[in-house]
């Protein structure tokens, strides 16, 4: 099962090194395990499938950024709750991304996206 706080910083470093610091290939190098399942349905399986597609974006949206919300483990999932944004100005995405990690390494993706409305019918916001 691991450490659930050494588990949710595997998770926020891959976010952070992949996409704030635009180093998706060393993300993958030192927070993915050998094998890594991907749920999300344009995603590919594995590392490289990730780093593709962290190209690709990072490409579309020199400025794209990660926020960090919240972060919650328990047993070997880690759950992260954040706010990904084009450029700034921009309302972005709020996404929910689940992480199950073995023997330090992310192994699993799941997510959810939620684009950031411009209108809400209360003044919670979403994060």
């Amino acid at each position: 099962m691991g450490d659930l706080e050494a588990n949710k910083s595997v998770a926020e470093a891959f976010l952070d090194v992949a996409l704030n610091q635009r180093d998706p290939e060393r993300a993958v190098a030192e927070y993915v395990g050998p094998q890594y399942v991907q749920h999300n349905p344009r995603g590919r399986d594995g590392g490289e499938g990730f780093a593709s597609w962290a190209k690709w974006r990072l490409g579309q949206c020199p400025e794209y950024r990660v926020e960090f919300k919240r972060t919650l483990a328990e047993g070997d999932l880690v759950v992260a709750h954040t706010h990904h944004i084009d450029e700034p100005g921009s309302r972005g995405l709020a996404v929910v991304d689940i992480f199950r990690v073995a023997d330090g390494k992310l192994v699993e993706h799941w997510d959810v996206i939620q684009p950031v409305p411009e209108e809400s019918s209360n003044a919670n916001g979403m994060f």
